[in-house]
């Protein structure tokens, strides 16, 4: 089965080729633009003047959409093309996010929630599915230059956004939206299509996905770290401000998290790309778990930017194994499916974790809050462990049936 050569033929630069740079500028493009995801539950409570609770289920109705966007984009990717469901993700954003930043009923903003949810999430298993069109030798390091460049923006986009805040919310939805056509215009310019055109005549994913009990597990434990990050972030604003810290003081704090994966991921690259996948992913739910249940107990800055710092560490871990994990159990039919089933956890845990976390915070206190996040982190942590010989194996196997064909 032989994959599209057209990124192989682009010239590579420091190793890898144009493409991975020019999915990298997306990321950072539009992670850079992205003023309105880390200040919307301060925007619905200060300016909409919702309930936490209330907004975190608006946050949650983002992640509704974006966990249906993956399966979506997946979908997509596989039918018409990478780079089509990119461009169509790129615009479909900037048009919910107008639509965000107008609505002024409950219902309104909800429903154009969902909407951003699902269109801001096609860019992911295209872009995904795209790096895995690479050879398997230089995928840690393209999935690790996305996931830097996205939280290269995203520190700056923090930091940005907790200013422009202060100053009112209108401006983040259009300077937002904005961003999102500048992303759209990389794509036209520098982003190829690398689906295989021999490969037009796929399998359906579900019987395939359903028989691969592997990457259901995989799957499911992924939901349930990705819930516990998101019920940390959720929380951390609402945390904050109720010790009366500033939307500022909150931007920069967040700001770190983007700021230390920045620093740290080239060094985590080299130190990591070699090292087992399951371990590598197993401590970094732990650290994600700590970091959580830290952010809920303490009471200073220095302290919410330790909490932030070791979940940072964390995403760490993810950035240089996950996407590549993911990759090798896909069929090279499948690709941008089982991404996209992948990118789904994500999304869940974007569901599940602000409703979980908001609920445990206003109902039980901080103190239960942080610790369901030490707790989860421990149970995610033995959980990726039991499977991760199974993972061994399967990498195993495919090499050995690459080395087989050759």
């Amino acid at each position: 089965m032989k994959v599209a050569t057209i990124t192989a033929e682009r010239t590579p630069v420091r190793g890898l080729p144009s493409l991975a740079w020019a999915l990298g500028a997306c990321h950072l493009v539009a992670r850079g633009g992205s003023f309105v995801q880390p200040m919307l539950v301060l925007y619905l409570t200060q300016e909409q003047r919702m309930t936490p609770t209330a907004a975190g289920a608006v946050v949650a109705a983002v992640g509704i959409g974006d966990f249906a966007s993956q399966l979506l984009g997946g979908w997509l990717g596989d039918r018409i093309g990478r780079r089509r469901t990119m461009l169509l993700g790129f615009l479909g954003t900037a048009i919910a996010l107008a639509a965000l930043g107008s609505a002024e009923t409950i219902a309104g903003i909800w429903v154009t929630a969902v909407g951003y949810g699902l269109a801001a999430g096609l860019f992911r298993p295209a872009g995904s599915a795209a790096v895995a069109d690479l050879p398997p030798d230089q995928r840690v390091r393209a999935y690790s230059l996305l996931y830097w460049a996205a939280n290269l923006g995203y520190a700056v986009a923090a930091t940005v956004a907790g200013v422009l805040a202060s100053r009112g919310y209108g401006l983040l939805f259009w300077l937002n939206a904005v961003a999102m056509l500048a992303a759209a215009l990389i794509v036209v310019a520098a982003v190829p299509e690398t689906r295989s055109a021999a490969n037009h005549d796929r399998r359906a994913l579900l019987p395939v996905l359903r028989t691969d009990r592997l990457m259901i597990t995989m799957t499911l434990i992924h939901v349930g770290c990705f819930t516990v990050l998101m019920l940390a972030f959720a929380t951390l604003p609402l945390l904050m401000t109720a010790q009366q810290f500033s939307s500022a003081a909150y931007g920069s704090v967040l700001a770190l998290n983007g700021f230390a994966i920045v620093v740290l991921q080239p060094l985590a690259v080299a130190v990591l790309a070699n090292r087992d996948r399951g371990t590598v992913l197993a401590a970094s739910m732990l650290l994600v778990g700590l970091g959580g249940g830290l952010a809920a107990v303490t009471s200073s800055i220095a302290g919410y930017a330790v909490a932030v710092l070791v979940i940072s560490l964390g995403q760490i871990g993810f950035a240089v194994q996950f996407g590549a994990t993911f990759a090798a159990l896909a069929p090279p039919d499948l690709r941008s499916g089982y991404l996209g089933v992948a990118s789904s956890a994500w999304s869940l845990g974007a569901v599940l974790g602000p409703v979980a976390g908001t609920a445990l915070l206003q109902q039980a206190g901080r103190t239960w809050l942080g610790i369901a996040a030490f707790a989860a982190g421990i149970l995610l942590f033995l959980a990726q462990k039991a499977v991760a010989g199974r993972l061994r194996e399967r990498q195993a196997g495919q090499l050995t049936e690459k080395g087989t064909h050759r």
